[in-house]
């Protein structure tokens, strides 16, 4: 059986990418970064959070929390 992930956060900082991963995980959801920044130019690109897609309302309500 596939697991479907969703990206559910990004962030051009990774420290704040680290912080969202480190919430849902205390609340039990697996996340997943993937980190598309350029390797030569690290100020181009994004860092995408993803969680499994039944987990997906249930992270992005956390991480509402997190940005109010």
């Amino acid at each position: 059986m596939q697991t479907n992930w969703i990206v559910v956060y990004t962030s051009d900082q990774i420290h704040k990418v680290i912080l969202a991963k480190q919430r849902l995980e205390a609340e039990g959801i697996q996340a997943v970064e993937v980190n598309k920044k350029d390797s030569s130019f690290n100020s181009f690109g994004e860092i995408e959070l993803s969680v499994e897609i039944h987990n997906a309302e249930k992270a992005k309500n956390i991480l509402k929390e997190l940005q109010d």
